[in-house]
């Protein structure tokens, strides 16, 4: 059995709530992300023996893993997973790398209602009928659950988008592997 000084775990609280509200600590999150960091396999036999699943991505962020999701989860994430792809279609369209434009451009409310209004027959699936509505409904959700940063005239995405980055990357295989079959 490992044992645990939960003296040496300053912020555990802090990181626990932010954790289980399905934030994801990044590098940007310095004092969190460091004591996750210089802590690791304390943190992760405390969460595990409390039921949680501590993910350490290696692109730079820790989250609690999950198999549930709640129904308003779902289109949280998909609003979440639509935005990113009509970001890298909109820089790829733009002549930009989209990878590296995605972390380093600021998303500004012309951005967001530029991308609606492209888009508009897939944002009002999921009732975004503005850049405000892409930004109360998306972006500022996105900043709650660690995913972007508030900035001086928008957001900046953050590391943690890797983790849809990665599941569009995946549908995008099952397309062509389904395609490939028929």
């Amino acid at each position: 059995m490992t044992h645990i000084n939960l003296d040496e775990l300053t912020h555990l609280q802090a990181i626990n709530k932010k954790l289980v509200a399905g934030y994801h600590i990044c590098e940007q999150d310095n004092v969190m992300w460091q004591e996750l960091d210089q802590h690791i396999e304390d943190y992760t036999a405390l969460f595990t023996a409390l039921g949680n699943d501590l993910k350490h991505d290696s692109r730079g962020f820790y989250y609690f893993g999950s198999d549930e999701s709640t129904p308003n989860m779902g289109k949280i994430s998909r609003a979440i997973a639509l935005t990113i792809y009509i970001l890298i279609e909109h820089y790829a369209n733009t002549g930009k790398d989209p990878m590296r434009a995605l972390f380093d451009d600021v998303n500004d409310l012309e951005l967001m209602q530029t991308l609606v209004q492209i888009n508009k027959h897939l944002f009002d699936q999921l009732e975004i009928f503005s850049g405000s509505d892409l930004r109360k409904d998306v972006y500022l959700r996105m900043v709650r659950l660690g995913l972007a940063r508030e900035v001086e005239g928008g957001f900046m995405l953050q590391a943690p988008i890797h983790r849809y980055i990665d599941a569009l990357m995946e549908v995008n295989e099952e397309t062509y592997i389904t395609e490939d079959e028929e």
